[in-house]
């Protein structure tokens, strides 16, 4: 798990807000690892690096997929796992290998569960909602759909602000049409601040920021999730995992699921 060179991102991403493209902008582009996961890029941070403090939020969960390889499912859950967000699928073409598996394993250990798309800036967000709602079906009591937005070296030239929040409107109507409840948005800071900083989304934000004794996020907008960790150690799971934190109650959580 390498992360992004922040200054790379930084820059880039200023400039994609700008109108300039990110090879514009940042000469020799992203660091080598091809990861494709939930998070794994940089947060803004200022000064040394905290250690994150999720003792307020006794809601917290995972999220996986594919890199996880087989997972025991109930030996995930018997370690008090609340909650588990799937990698379903990537771009407009692409299913996670795990997926169904992931799936009905959390659904069967009694995980309340819900599913992750990871975002493709320079694919239409038509085409990745349509993606995304044949591959994963609709299910009462899911946990919203998550929509991952980090950059890729999938897309070099990374969208204006402009043109994304055209593209992304039209994934959420598609897939709060699909079903029922709108997704929730996963970001870090960078892409926070190019992309919707000064003008809220109207969404629920997942924050990655491993970094910070709380999760920070430009402006200091609400947070619903909170991604505190890439190298989390589960039962049931072989390899490192992401951990994350709910900002609410079981309750609460229960209440955000589809009707």
């Amino acid at each position: 798990m390498k992360i992004w060179a922040a200054a790379a991102l930084l820059t880039g991403l200023a400039a994609a807000a700008r109108g300039q493209t990110a090879a514009d902008a940042v000469p020799g582009g992203r660091a080598a690892e091809e990861s494709h996961r939930l998070g794994h890029s940089t947060t803004l941070s200022g000064g040394a690096a905290q250690t994150p403090d999720v003792s307020p939020y006794s809601v917290r969960g995972i999220d996986v997929s594919h890199y996880e390889g087989d997972i025991l499912w109930p030996r995930v859950a018997a370690a008090g796992t609340a909650f588990a967000y799937i990698k379903a699928t990537e771009g407009g073409d692409y299913v996670d290998d795990m997926f169904a598996a992931n799936w009905s394993g959390a659904a069967a250990a009694g995980i309340a569960r819900g599913a992750y798309h990871f975002y493709n800036f320079c694919r239409s967000g038509a085409d990745q909602a349509a993606h995304f709602v044949k591959t994963v079906p609709r299910e009462r009591g899911a946990l919203p759909m998550v929509v991952d937005l980090e950059r890729s070296s999938d897309c070099a030239a990374m969208p204006t602000r402009a043109a994304f929040r055209k593209d992304l409107a039209d994934f959420v109507a598609a897939v709060e049409s699909a079903y029922g409840v709108p997704p929730v948005l996963y970001v870090n800071g960078e892409i926070y601040d190019a992309y919707f900083s000064g003008d809220d989304p109207g969404l629920k934000l997942w924050i990655a920021d491993p970094q910070h004794a709380s999760p920070q996020i430009p402006g200091g907008a609400a947070w619903t999730f909170w991604q505190y960790s890439w190298h989390g150690a589960v039962a049931g799971i072989s390899s490192q995992t992401d951990l994350d934190a709910f900002s609410g109650d079981a309750a609460a959580l229960a209440g955000l699921a589809a009707p």
